[in-house]
């Protein structure tokens, strides 16, 4: 192969490999070191990277090449994550080719394995009833908090995956979880509104941004940090906004 093409195909499978971390949640120090190490180890010294919340830039100075890709959706999938560093220590250690690699990261992008729907589901639910017992809440709320959790869950993944509308999806959840913590309220099916929608919200928290933010800023990534605390706090007020819309009808 020859040394333009090859150079290229540095560029393209550090750039894939850095999509994949970014849209599973990665934080972004660790996304540039990966590409750096996977450049350096086919030979690529003088590897420039500059990764953002939106967009992946890589070029070499020297070979007077770069290349860029857009960052299209966010995700939470850490074994995609790991399966990237995976790759990378098996390129590096000689195991496998570059192109064995480039391969071996569209497999992991389109074959990884996640939980089902209804796994995530329950798992909302669960997490819901657990940590508003844990918050003090009053065990006669564990069943009711585990229903309302995983139905506010269902609302969040409906409005955000299906039809695409990004906060709105938590304002939506909240809404919906604040209106049914009331009603079971009402009737009797439960005591304590506050424990419940602590609980309920739980899922919905942006946890991993929140701290992926603080990391980049202490790594010195300061506009993927400020970036990523700006959504956080976007979800947020959207959470806060649902709930207090519910609590105004009752």
């Amino acid at each position: 192969m020859e040394q333009s093409s090859y150079t290229q195909l540095i560029l393209s499978t550090c750039l894939r490999a850095g999509k994949i971390m970014m849209e599973s949640g990665s934080e972004v120090y660790r996304v540039e070191d990966t590409m750096k190490r996977i450049a350096r180890n086919a030979g690529l010294q003088d590897i420039q990277t500059y990764v953002t919340a939106t967009g992946l830039f890589v070029g070499s100075p020297s070979e007077e090449k770069s290349q860029l890709i857009e960052i299209t959706r966010q995700s939470i999938n850490l074994e995609k994550v790991a399966a990237v560093n995976r790759g990378s220590r098996l390129f590096a250690s000689g195991e496998i080719s570059l192109r064995d690699l480039y391969y071996a990261l569209d497999f992991v992008d389109d074959n990884t394995a996640d939980f089902p729907y209804w796994w995530n589901v329950i798992a909302a639910g669960i997490v819901s009833c657990t940590l508003m017992i844990i918050l003090q809440g009053d065990w006669r709320d564990f069943i009711p908090t585990f229903i309302i959790g995983a139905l506010g869950f269902t609302v969040h993944n409906f409005f955000g995956k299906k039809l695409r509308m990004y906060f709105f999806n938590d304002f939506f959840a909240a809404l919906i979880i604040g209106a049914l913590a009331n009603i079971f309220v009402l009737l009797g099916w439960a005591l304590n509104v506050n424990s419940i929608i602590i609980g309920s919200i739980m899922p919905l928290v942006p946890g991993l941004a929140i701290t992926n933010s603080f990391r980049d800023i202490m790594a010195g990534h300061l506009i993927s940090g400020i970036a990523r605390a700006t959504e956080a706090l976007f979800v947020a007020g959207a959470i806060g906004g649902g709930i207090i819309v519910a609590f105004h009808f009752f």
